[in-house]
């Protein structure tokens, strides 16, 4: 855990790189739009989304972190079996638009973000009923953090992505 001094330092390059971070996911969306389900431009989303879940959990920014697997868990269920185009990208824009305004957000002295979490919760559920995984959601929010150190989709053999969403 960064003490104060630490976080304070550690804050604007986190900001700098997540700026990078949805530049780069906004380039992905726009090329998903062109080329539908294609599997770069998803790895590359999935791998911005636990790149920020990952620097977000290292400055204790829960909401951040825990938005950003949220999305990411569903964007992985989602990819192999649905068409990733339309609304399904539309949302998927909307969410990482509200985690760029949340970043802006962040109270630089604290760290806080005296948000509720009603937006993500909204975005969330669009995505999940738009690609078929609205079962799933109950588990994408759980109070239950997500492990950090979770895998690439391209890590993950099929057979777990498959039964996690039987389960």
């Amino acid at each position: 855990m960064l003490n104060g001094n630490e976080w304070q330092h550690s804050l604007p390059d986190f900001l700098i790189t997540s700026q990078a971070l949805l530049a780069k996911s906004e380039e992905c969306l726009c090329h998903l739009e062109l080329f539908i389900n294609d599997k770069d431009a998803i790895e590359c989303l999935l791998s911005t989304l636990f790149t920020l879940s990952h620097e977000a959990d290292a400055l204790s920014l829960e909401s951040i972190a825990d938005f950003s697997r949220q999305i990411r868990h569903l964007l992985a269920l989602a990819s192999p079996h649905t068409s990733l185009q339309g609304d399904a990208l539309s949302t998927l824009r909307d969410c990482f638009a509200l985690l760029a305004w949340q970043l802006e957000l962040v109270d630089t002295d604290t760290g806080i973000l005296l948000l509720d979490d009603s937006e993500q919760l909204e975005l969330l559920n669009t995505f999940a009923t738009i690609v078929g995984f609205e079962d799933q959601l109950a588990s994408a929010i759980s109070p239950t953090r997500w492990p950090t150190a979770l895998t690439l989709k391209s890590e993950v053999a099929p057979e777990s992505i498959a039964a996690s969403r039987i389960a």
